[in-house]
């Protein structure tokens, strides 16, 4: 849980931003009017595309509503994407082409006859609760038979932020060759039902493995804010512990920005990274499981990167720029066997 002064204060900021994107919407095009054409030709989103080309998008129908971070909520269907930052309220240097970027990645994969996205819960489990409406996986395809990675993004539990720190992550580590998932899961439920979305979602890539074109052997774990509390807890007891099948467990876990603080006595191999002007999830709270880890013998990569608060995403254009790519380096170390 967040202290109860930073959660007046983000759900102040969520007010205000979605007050400015309201405002701002009918500023000038944030790229020339023969891009947009060129764009539009493609089918591609650009970042004064609205939020209804987005939900109505073909690549997305049954699903566009899940790209969003907000569960069961009206949208302003007029909002310019360049302005998607401002229904994030935990997140910060949200880059209006990279997030267009890794939607039009997805549409070009839906576009060569691609499946990009998946339920893990059955109808029946989903009548059953129908909060699992809520959930499924993108997925951003690299070399078919390679390893897979699953990110679970960050918002408090309180929303899922795929368009900057899931999707961006998903379209580099699948640039270096590696399969990756990016994970809808229940928001406004607290951590333990995340969890058990993201054990019921790996238990489904492995029951499925071979259809999907992955390998299930070392696989990686990757979450920020929330979604790494998720992730660390999945490296530290397993998915069985957490409602899914009793699989192996990860071969990395990658944690960006969280205060999680339990442990196991045989933690993964881990990969941390947090901005040093974290007010959410200050360095200290992570040096301390870093410290817990590395006496336990677990080997661990930590940057804290100069000028930074929390919900930094891929951090372009910051001092955590390429942080994505080293950790997809870490991961390569611990894999057993490379493809």
């Amino acid at each position: 849980m967040l202290p109860k002064p930073i959660t007046l204060a983000l759900s102040s900021l969520l007010a205000l931003s979605c007050v400015e994107a309201e405002a701002n919407e009918n500023k000038p095009p944030a790229v020339s009017a023969g891009e947009v054409a060129r764009a539009g030709r493609h089918g591609h989103l650009a970042p004064n595309s609205r939020l209804r080309d987005l939900l109505n998008h073909p690549a997305f129908a049954g699903f566009g509503h899940l790209i969003l971070p907000w569960d069961n909520r009206p949208y302003d269907e007029n909002l310019a994407l360049s302005n998607l930052g401002s229904l994030l309220p935990y997140h910060s240097h949200v880059r209006p082409e990279i997030v267009v970027g890794a939607l039009n990645r997805m549409i070009d994969d839906a576009a060569n006859g691609k499946t990009i996205f998946h339920d893990f819960y059955t109808a029946a489990q989903k009548r059953e609760q129908p909060a699992k409406e809520n959930t499924g996986l993108f997925f951003v395809r690299g070399k078919p038979g390679a390893p897979f990675a699953i990110i679970s993004p960050g918002g408090g539990f309180s929303y899922v932020g795929s368009i900057h720190e899931g999707f961006p992550y998903a379209v580099t580590i699948s640039d270096k060759g590696y399969n990756a998932f990016v994970l809808k899961y229940r928001a406004g439920h607290g951590g333990a039902v995340a969890t058990q979305d993201l054990a019921a979602a790996i238990s489904y890539i492995f029951r499925n493995a071979e259809r999907l074109g992955v390998s299930t052997d070392n696989y990686s774990v990757w979450g920020s804010s929330a979604g790494a509390r998720m992730a660390a807890a999945i490296g530290s007891r397993g998915t069985a512990s957490h409602g899914g099948d009793d699989l192996p467990r990860p071969s990395t876990v990658v944690m960006a920005y969280t205060a999680h603080s339990d442990t196991s006595p045989d933690e993964p191999p881990t990969f941390v990274v947090v901005g040093e002007q974290d007010a959410i999830a200050p360095p200290s709270a992570m040096e301390r499981r870093v410290a817990v880890l590395r006496k336990a013998g677990t080997e661990v990569a930590y940057h804290a990167y100069k000028d930074l608060g929390h919900g930094f995403g891929l951090g372009t254009g910051t001092s955590a720029d390429g942080w994505v790519a080293d950790a997809v380096r870490f991961w390569e170390k611990f894999m057993k066997s490379k493809n």
